[in-house]
């Protein structure tokens, strides 16, 4: 069986596009809050307030979701500099493992959040 070696510059990429698809998920929370504060302002239905409410609840922990994601790979890459400075350029197995599982959380959270902006994008165009 033939090993293969994965380099710390293969992972360090992969970490580079989620930290560019994090910010990304950060700027739109930041303009879906703005377009919820301009609604509260408007509104007065309390059921239309209460779901307003609710995606405000959502993105607040989908920022601190984010948060966690940014921390982690912070985290990852940390380790991978300290690997570097040693003069290893190949990671272990367990922390391949570690980025594999990461990964699919990123998989994970990458549909949750899809489903969160097609759920509020199908609210705003039945409420607003």
């Amino acid at each position: 069986m033939e090993t293969q070696l994965i380099f710390n510059s293969d992972l360090h990429f992969e970490h580079v596009q989620w930290n560019r698809e994090l910010s990304f998920w950060e700027d739109e929370l930041k303009s879906f809050n703005k377009r919820l504060e301009e609604l509260v302002t408007r509104c007065k239905d309390k059921e239309v307030l209460a779901k307003l409410e609710h995606y405000q609840n959502q993105f607040i922990l989908h920022d601190g979701i984010i948060d966690k994601l940014q921390e982690a790979i912070e985290k990852h890459e940390t380790r991978m500099a300290g690997l570097n400075l040693q003069g290893k350029d190949a990671l272990d197995t367990a922390m391949v493992k570690n980025h594999i599982e990461f990964r699919n959380k990123m998989e994970t959270q990458r549909q949750i959040y899809a489903d969160l902006k097609k759920e509020f994008f199908r609210f705003l165009s039945k409420y607003v």
